[in-house]
């Protein structure tokens, strides 16, 4: 049976690997985005740049606890930047389309932060920083999402 730490271990190494895949996913976005989208690219870096930061305080709560960070990305992540990369080979990079797959992986990321509260398996400060984390996790969803609905 695993102890109250391993399991706070688990579900911080669940976020860290999930803002892991959303860093991957904005470098991508960002890389193929068109001139036209061009304002679309600090949107992205400013989500980057976010979850490297939530990254790094899941990795120091983890090392704090005597656990071992994630440091990978995870399997379903990678398959959704593959499942992007065929997309746009069939004309899905329009800026509905673009915008469409961002709030598909902030639709993911929003998930695993209410269900990482909503489980209890947090406390403490890990169950604080979490929570912090899921304000701003919430507010880039409905930023992006905001941005999906504008357009035409």
């Amino acid at each position: 049976m695993a102890t109250m730490t391993e399991t706070k271990n688990s579900v911080l190494n669940d976020l860290i690997e999930i803002n892991n895949d959303r860093i991957a996913g904005f470098e991508k976005a960002m890389a193929d985005i068109k001139d036209e989208n061009i304002d679309l690219k600090a949107v992205f870096q400013e989500y980057a740049t976010q979850s490297r930061k939530f990254s790094q305080e899941l990795t120091a709560a983890v090392a704090s606890g005597g656990g071992e960070p994630e440091t990978d990305n995870s399997f379903a992540g990678t398959m959704h930047r593959a499942w992007i990369d065929i997309k746009s080979l069939f004309g899905g990079n329009d800026r509905k389309s673009i915008l469409a797959e961002a709030e598909r992986g902030e639709d993911a990321i929003k998930k695993a932060y209410e269900t990482a509260i909503k489980e209890g398996k947090l406390i403490g400060s890990a169950a604080t920083l979490v929570a912090q984390q899921a304000v701003e996790i919430k507010a880039a969803h409905d930023k992006i999402k905001m941005l999906r609905d504008s357009v035409a």
